[in-house]
């Protein structure tokens, strides 16, 4: 099975920077949706940001647009979400997940792969 996993959680303060890595080796699939989620305890999960590693489409929930970069190393599966100007809404438990569909085709639910996430704590 493939089971993605992501480092470089930690905490910062409010403004500063983080950059989470998700590895995904040993995937099957030749082209597929990676995405970054975030949920803290007894909230929905969200979807932070998606790459579809056919084209390289990315999309961001509002909430990060302009702070957050989501990003694929090449030949490598290996991703990152470079998060700046972080917030203390932005706490959560980050987590990447790989879908064999195309992003935008399956809700959270749905993906494939989960990894174990990774903590992000964000002080005011």
């Amino acid at each position: 099975l493939v089971q993605p996993v992501e480092s470089g959680g930690g905490s910062v303060q409010a403004g500063g920077s983080l950059k989470l890595s998700c590895v995904v080796s040993e995937i099957t699939f030749t082209r597929y949706c990676m995405g970054w989620f975030r949920q803290v305890p007894g909230k929905k999960r969200e979807e932070v940001a998606t790459i579809y590693t056919a084209d390289g489409t990315t999309k961001y929930d509002i909430s990060v647009k302009g702070r957050f970069t989501i990003s694929q190393d090449n030949g490598k599966n290996t991703f990152y979400l470079q998060m700046d100007s972080l917030k203390p809404d932005d706490t959560a438990m980050y987590f990447c997940a790989a879908d064999r569909y195309r992003c935008g085709t399956r809700n959270w639910g749905e993906f494939d792969y989960w990894g174990q996430g990774t903590q992000v704590n964000v002080s005011s």
